[in-house]
């Protein structure tokens, strides 16, 4: 036998495996398979078993066996001889699988259908067997010489129809009566094991292991949709969550291609936008078993306590050179990766994913784990699996345990490409140490010791008087007036009212547990802060409110970095503190310690928006919810990095208003598509931002002034765009549990409240030139177009600098717009004796109005005044064409800039009105009113 070898050092692989040589010394014609080029496919598999007599059952059986036989011949050759790679391996016993699975049902259904009749729903549609496969022949990672881990499902209860009388083929005579379904897929099932597990002189296709099926072996082999459902809400346990991550229905109208390492892989993540299938009607019963809509921190413990299980199993059966369940081995890989599939995968659709190596370059990708650790882990996954198939190829075992005869560490070695025992055992240990150390970092199971100030929340431990719970709270206050906290007696009795109440009773004992551990580990960051009685109000408040959210305490507890942010964050601001308590969904932001530094890609994010969003196409709701939570994060993204000090005031609102085209981008192409009467694919629509999202100056909170366009000459277009309009508003302003998305106001579209919702490019021209307001030609000079088709966009944007550049007469115009500001100041009285840096005279909209007011002035003449570069850009270009003096000008934009530094921070800390004393800002002031006289020649109005 000649092949061309990929390793420096030739081996044979015939002498790697006794398996083989039995094989080939009792057929020793299958030793082509050893010469033959390039992998088994699929479809040759298909045409192999196609080409066979199958005219018994018998004959089926060795069909199959035969088919292994020489599939695993040329995979153990391909594989020694480092001709394949382990995805190839993989993909290839899987592929094995598949193929005997589907080809036994082939052979079997219509036999037993002709016997016993056809299964049917109560309505007669036809019922097929779905085969899930389990474990690793779910992902896509078959091992050589494993089990296959399966479920038998079908979709409806019912019973055969049509049944013939007689003898049936497989040899029992039925006489007609009708079965239920049920029972039909039961005997198909037993039949379909035989077919791929009963020992024959041909061996075995593949042991089938069916414990995993709904309540385990005591439970029926076949179970309907139905009963998997009722199974899964009332009785599914943790680890059958983590099981589940690596369901795929095998066969049937369920059936759902292996992806090894491939981003097509979507897991249970499904939808039909035709309606019920038994694929989409699967993903719906097992996802949200699988996956929580929230982030589910507590897995980590579950986990932990399934590790812990399997630990002391290895231990007991002395299991330490077991490369799969031993320390460091292939299931602690598994286990990272899956800890935080379930965590994260129900808000992240991308991870619903199957194979490991994909999770965890998927991980790597989204930063939840460095990308040397996914890299680390992958390598040593890579490593262990190839170890196990070297095993496996023995003695076609399914083993994992280290050999003990030197003969055979010596081939182990040999076909891992070292020279010896020992130089493989040292790379092996390496290895597993990286991986008992990742695993070690990621689950923390080391108990923590009592905290310090455990006693200020329980009260002391070993029999001290319970300080808080029998109400002698002043030591406890005195012990925190220690600490540094000012109202230390105040807050012993807060501590105690939490102690006493009904929600904390009322926890569960583990999240009871958590919450007890929390407070003195907050107390005492609390206690480091400049404002250790507000930052701990404000920490206790957060954990109040989440407290019933098991997954978020959970969150806090297991990260101690992330509970030390959150004390930073609360302590900068309280506006911070309140945005937590409304949307903690948020926390887990805080995980990344990069979060703080990391620029938006506005590109990337709304790529994965859409992303999430085509997951969840067909379920609005979720859509909605999943919108609202990516904003949220964002936002708080931005809101660290604010707290930070790494974005001006100005960088910031530019981000927050890009964040929020992104938004109004995704939620109308989604309106969109989800319009039955649409009468074009692409909509000549676009969405045009007036006021703080027109100028670039958003805030957190800050509300979006939009009106809708279209330049669309289709008779329909009017009201299928008035339908796109009313529906992106809703998306916008509906509350769902994740909150609302935006507040929006669209009253400054031509004619008001009174108008269309959505205008024609040239009606809104119609008006703006023949009826519109000098206030509206105001609020144009803010105007852009953010979102929809850029070229009905960029037709908006000819019509304002059109409208923008009119000649107007400047004696009119001062009049009208000096009538408007003395309205708005009217409309925003301040009767106290602090200065309002928007509103009152030397303020911000002084500013805004000064600016308006030479745009419209002086545009007809300098059309580069139409730009919408901001308030301070058009005051330096005010100064440069000659408009308004150099030295008013830098004055008057340093006011601008110092009034919103000012305003945010107030706004942070939970300022009702952004006022300050006159004294703080009268240097501000006084320019901004001698810029006002200078440009329109009063003080007044």
């Amino acid at each position: 036998m000649s092949r061309k070898r990929a390793t420096r050092t030739p081996i044979d692989p015939l002498s790697h495996s006794r398996f083989a040589q039995r094989l080939l010394t009792a057929q020793p014609q299958l030793k082509a398979e050893f010469a033959a080029e390039g992998p088994w496919t699929r479809e040759a598999m298909r045409a192999f078993v196609a080409g066979q007599p199958q005219q018994t059952e018998p004959q089926l059986h060795a069909v199959l066996r035969a088919l292994r036989q020489r599939v695993m011949l040329r995979l153990l050759a391909r594989d020694l001889l480092r001709e394949a790679d382990l995805a190839e391996v993989c993909a290839t016993t899987t592929a094995l699988a598949q193929v005997t699975i589907q080809a036994a049902l082939d052979w079997l259904v219509p036999r037993l259908e002709a016997d016993l009749g056809v299964p049917s729903s109560d309505q007669g549609e036809h019922q097929h067997l779905i085969v899930v496969g389990m474990g690793k022949l779910g992902g896509g990672e078959l091992n050589v010489s494993s089990d296959i881990d399966l479920i038998f499902l079908y979709p409806e209860e019912g019973e055969t129809r049509g049944a013939g009388a007689g003898h049936g083929h497989g040899g029992q005579e039925h006489g007609g009566r009708s079965l239920s379904n049920h029972e039909f897929f039961t005997r198909l099932g037993r039949r379909l094991i035989a077919a791929l597990a009963e020992p024959t002189e041909d061996g075995q296709v593949f042991r089938v292991d069916m414990r995993l099926r709904p309540w385990g072996e005591a439970g029926p082999l076949a179970a309907s949709f139905d009963a998997l459902e009722q199974y899964l809400v009332a009785q599914g346990r943790e680890w059958e969550r983590y099981a589940w991550i690596k369901g795929r229905a095998l066969t049937g109208e369920a059936a759902d291609e292996p992806a090894w390492d491939s981003q097509s892989d979507s897991g249970w993540n499904a939808h039909s936008d035709s309606g019920w299938n038994a694929r989409s009607a699967l993903g719906a019963i097992v996802r949200p078993f699988v996956y929580r809509k929230y982030l589910d921190f507590g897995a980590f413990a579950a986990m932990r306590d399934l590790h812990a299980q399997i630990r002391a199993e290895v231990a007991r059966r002395d299991l330490a050179d077991h490369i799969k369940l031993g320390p460091g081995g292939i299931r602690e890989i598994e286990f990272i990766a899956q800890a935080f599939q379930l965590i994260r995968g129900g808000r992240d659709a991308g991870l619903q994913a199957r194979a490991t190596l994909r999770v965890l370059a998927l991980l790597a990708e989204r930063r939840i784990l460095p990308e040397d650790a996914a890299a680390q882990l992958a390598d040593s996954y890579v490593f262990l699996r190839q170890l196990e198939h070297r095993l496996q190829y023995l003695d076609d075992a399914q083993t994992h345990t280290l050999p003990g005869d030197p003969a055979d560490r010596a081939l182990i070695a040999e076909s891992m490409g070292f020279a010896s025992w020992t130089a493989f055992a040292a790379a092996l240990d390496a290895h597993r140490e990286r991986v008992s150390q990742q695993f070690e970092q990621v689950f923390s199971t080391q108990a923590a010791p009592q905290h310090a100030l455990a006693s200020l929340w329980q009260g002391g431990q070993d029999g001290h008087e319970d300080l808080l719970r029998n109400g002698a709270e002043s030591a406890t206050g005195e012990r925190l007036q220690a600490l540094g906290f000012a109202s230390g007696a105040d807050l012993a009795a807060r501590l105690r009212a939490i102690g006493e109440s009904t929600r904390y009773a009322d926890l569960p004992e583990s999240s009871r547990g958590r919450f007890d551990l929390l407070v003195p580990r907050l107390i005492e960051l609390a206690a480091a802060r400049e404002n250790p009685d507000a930052t701990l109000d404000r920490c206790l408040r957060l954990i109040e409110t989440i407290s019933r959210r098991a997954a978020y305490l959970a969150l806090l507890d297991e990260h101690p970095q992330a509970l030390a942010k959150l004390a930073e964050l609360v302590s900068a601001s309280s506006w911070a503190a309140d945005y937590l308590n409304l949307h903690p969904v948020v926390l887990d932001e805080l995980l990344d310690a990069r979060v703080a530094t990391i620029e938006p890609d506005w590109r990337e994010f709304g790529n994965a928006l859409r992303t999430q969003m085509m997951a969840f196409a067909g379920d609005p709701e979720r859509q909605m919810d999943l919108l609202r939570e990516a904003h949220h994060a964002q936002s708080f993204r931005l809101l660290v990095q604010d707290l930070a000090g790494v974005l001006t005031v100005e960088r910031l609102a530019d981000h927050l208003s890009d964040l929020a085209d992104c938004v109004l981008q995704v939620v109308l192409e989604l309106c969109w598509t989800q319009l039955r009467t649409r009468h074009c694919e692409i909509p000549r629509f676009a969405v045009i931002a007036y006021g703080k999202l027109g100028g670039k100056e958003l805030g957190y909170a800050s509300d979006l002034d939009i009106i809708f366009l279209h330049d669309d000459p289709h008779e329909a277009a009017p009201a299928n765009y008035a339908k796109l309009a009313a529906r992106i508003n809703n998306w916008l302003n509906a509350r769902t549990g994740a909150g609302v998305l935006f507040e929006t106001d669209l009253r400054l579209r031509p004619d008001g409240a009174a108008g269309l919702l959505v205008s024609s490019v040239d009606a809104f021209g119609h008006y703006q030139r023949d009826s519109a307001w000098v206030w509206e030609h105001q609020a144009l000079t803010r105007a852009r177009y953010c979102a929809g088709d850029a070229t009905v966009g960029a037709l908006f944007e000819q019509t304002r600098r059109e409208i923008l550049c009119t000649p107007r007469d400047p004696a009119k115009l001062r009049e009208d717009v000096l009538a408007m500001r003395q309205r708005m100041l009217e409309g925003h009285p301040n009767k106290s004796e602090l200065f309002d840096l928007k509103h009152d005279r030397g303020g911000m909209v002084d500013i805004e109005f000064i600016v308006q007011y030479l745009v419209l002035a002086h545009a007809g003449r300098h059309a580069a005044l139409t730009a919408n570069d901001g308030n301070i850009a058009l005051l330096r270009l005010a100064a440069d064409l000659g408009l308004i003096a150099r030295d008013l000008s830098d004055a008057v934009r340093d006011a601008y800039r110092d009034y919103r530094r000012r305003q945010h921070a107030l706004r942070l800390n939970g300022a009702q009105y952004a006022r300050v004393p006159h004294e703080e800002v009268s240097t501000q002031i006084e320019a901004t009113r001698a810029l006002w006289r200078a440009v329109f020649g009063t003080d007044s109005f």
